[in-house]
């Protein structure tokens, strides 16, 4: 089972239709915030896949809460932003509370700084971002969850 995560789009939603349009066996997509209106028509667009959707700090009158938790291929996932949880100065809050949940991996934007990192158990990954990348290039990520274990990559577009 395939999942997509996309962060930090920032009103460019012809990237993230791209980006569902090229993943499409990919089932479940989960967005990370900023900005929440460049995901909302994808839904109606992309009616097969399920959409998991937080904001961000960009995301002012959104409705969409700061984080969630939800269990995808028999694996729970955290996932948020991150501005609430200040992943822009570490990710000991991110772990912390994705650990204290009971999740597999913990999922994050905000940075704009695509990143995997395996730490006692827990996947953490960053999907940098897909408009406005601040570590030279644009991307998203995709994790495969499969019998045999969980595989994320990041995606430079």
């Amino acid at each position: 089972m395939r999942i997509t995560v996309i962060s930090d789009s920032h009103r460019n939603q012809r990237i993230v239709e791209d980006i569902l349009a090229a993943q499409a066996q990919s089932r479940h997509v989960f967005f990370l915030g900023d900005v929440t209106g460049d995901i909302e028509d994808m839904k109606a667009m992309f009616p097969e896949k399920n959409f998991y959707i937080v904001s961000g700090n960009c995301d002012f009158f959104s409705l969409y809460p700061s984080s969630g938790i939800e269990t995808v291929g028999g694996k729970k996932i955290f996932y948020t932003h991150g501005h609430t949880l200040g992943v822009k100065h570490g990710l000991e809050n991110l772990i912390a509370t994705a650990k204290a949940n009971g999740c597999d991996i913990a999922l994050y934007g905000h940075t704009h700084t695509s990143q995997i990192l395996y730490e006692d158990g827990l996947y953490v990954v960053n999907p940098g971002s897909c408009a406005q990348p601040r570590d030279s290039h644009r991307s998203y990520a995709v994790i495969d969850i499969e019998e045999n274990g969980i595989m994320p990559l990041i995606i430079n577009i």
